[in-house]
């Protein structure tokens, strides 16, 4: 059976009821930074286990214990996940995917031998970007990208 997961980032305190909806489907969360409130944490918890890190907008006591980098294994497929793409290690052994936010832009590429992987934005529209997220499918170690494009 095929794991799905649901990445974000750059929520900046909005969980908009489209994206709820997209994540209740899913086994797991990946959240790549900038949250922004403790309340949108709180939701997605609620919603399906929950990995992310630390943003450049994470501030306050709620978020000091927020790891900026992260490294786990899920459905057999090890993960890197950091705010900012400048923070990736220049070496990652065993690493196969690498998820990142912080540039509101969505990204879905082969690189170095792993799939790096940006969300985009899912709460407020920036920088000229829509709004995006990511369904990411793993069955037998194989991975399936689904980029999902929000309505602004």
């Amino acid at each position: 059976m095929a794991l799905k997961i649901g990445l974000i980032s750059d929520t900046h305190g909005v969980l908009r009821s489209d994206v709820v909806e997209i994540l209740g489907g899913c086994d797991h969360i990946l959240h790549a930074g900038d949250v922004d409130r403790l309340e949108i944490l709180e939701a997605l918890r609620d919603i399906a286990p929950l990995q992310l890190v630390r943003g450049n907008n994470d501030w306050g006591r709620w978020a000091e214990a927020l790891p900026r980098r992260l490294q786990f294994t899920l459905g057999g497929v090890s993960f890197f996940m950091t705010h900012n793409r400048m923070d990736v290690p220049a070496k990652l052994p065993g690493v196969q995917v690498v998820v990142f936010g912080h540039s509101h832009q969505y990204l879905q590429q082969e690189f170095d031998g792993r799939l790096w992987l940006n969300p985009g934005s899912c709460g407020w529209p920036r920088f000229g970007n829509g709004l995006t997220m990511a369904l990411l499918y793993i069955e037998d170690q194989r991975l399936r990208v689904e980029q999902v494009t929000l309505e602004s």
